[in-house]
């Protein structure tokens, strides 16, 4: 009788938590962009105001066959000449030329995560059911390639330098105490409208111990993700692969930041981000910059963000 008892308190539980009040969306039971309706061209022309001295950085990592990757992703690229070396070339003016073909999956290397991309029970954003926006050849809602070029406040909240460390531990969760002691360490404010970068020195490991790389990692708790997105943030990124803390805080759930940021919240997130060189400039307010190729109905996107000061 106990175990029948505790079983249907259990099951209880669950329904309780299926059943939880994150949908419709603040933005309107049709939306599908999310947090990103809180971007306007005011966000863009302050952010301009941020470039002081032109230097740009590349937030994305170069991605290769032997990147480390979640699962069986994979990348694949055949470079293919234009003909076999014994004509000339086309035309009078001998043209020659390389072609190239990818085999790969998009959520390999840094990239974005759409709002198809993760969901709750298969309720994704908005409430919206998988079985109303998926098919095989390209999601019919939530594509990558309809979300317009972020263009904002970027923010750096160096964790690593907070700890007094070079690269943070696994496992160590990133909630509001650390967020906001990085903040005010850094004499910076989070803004409705920015991108938040977190920087735990862990995407060094990628190339030296890609084992290590995945199998655990420092990143952003349940209290982290939450208050973010309370504050107004319309994406939140990581040197990490996954952005959030692994394994979570509850070792019995999957990605659970991940259902607060983009089912709950319409929050995106952004993988594999290069901070290094931002953290080792103290770059810590600047302008963002990034806009996704638009393959039509892609879940995941790569891309390469840029920072300018």
């Amino acid at each position: 009788m106990k175990a029948l008892l505790a079983l249907f308190a259990l099951c209880m539980l669950s329904s309780a938590s299926q059943s939880e009040d994150w949908y419709p969306s603040r933005y309107g039971s049709e939306d599908s962009l999310g947090a990103l309706n809180l971007l306007s061209s005011k966000d863009v022309v302050a952010a301009s105001r941020l470039v002081k001295t032109g230097k740009t950085y590349a937030l994305g990592v170069i991605t290769g066959r032997n990147s480390p990757a979640f699962g069986t992703r994979a990348f694949n690229l055949v470079v293919m000449p234009g003909g076999d070396g014994s004509v000339a070339g086309l035309g009078t003016n001998q043209a020659t030329f390389n072609d190239d073909f990818l085999a790969s999956h998009l959520g390999i290397g840094t990239q974005i995560d759409g709002l198809g991309h993760l969901g709750i029970a298969h309720r994704y954003y908005n409430g919206a059911r998988q079985s109303e926006f998926f098919q095989a050849d390209g999601l019919k809602r939530f594509g990558t390639h309809s979300i317009p070029p972020i263009v904002t406040r970027g923010v750096l909240l160096d964790i690593a330098a907070l700890r007094g460390v070079d690269v943070l531990a696994a496992k160590t969760a990133i909630n509001r105490a650390e967020i906001d002691a990085a903040a005010k360490r850094q004499e910076i404010e989070i803004r409705e409208g920015d991108v938040v970068l977190l920087h735990t020195g862990w995407q060094g490991l990628a190339s030296s111990d890609p084992g290590k790389f995945l199998a655990s990692a420092p990143g952003l708790g349940m209290g982290g993700a939450s208050y973010l997105a309370g504050l107004g943030v319309v994406a939140v990124g990581a040197d990490t692969w996954a952005v959030e803390v692994l394994p979570p805080e509850d070792p019995q759930e999957a990605f659970p930041v991940h259902q607060v940021l983009l089912a709950k919240n319409g929050v995106y997130i952004l993988e594999n981000i290069e901070t290094s060189e931002l953290a080792a400039d103290e770059a810590h307010e600047f302008m963002f910059v990034a806009s996704a190729p638009r393959f039509e109905g892609a879940v995941q996107m790569v891309l390469n963000p840029v920072a300018i000061r």
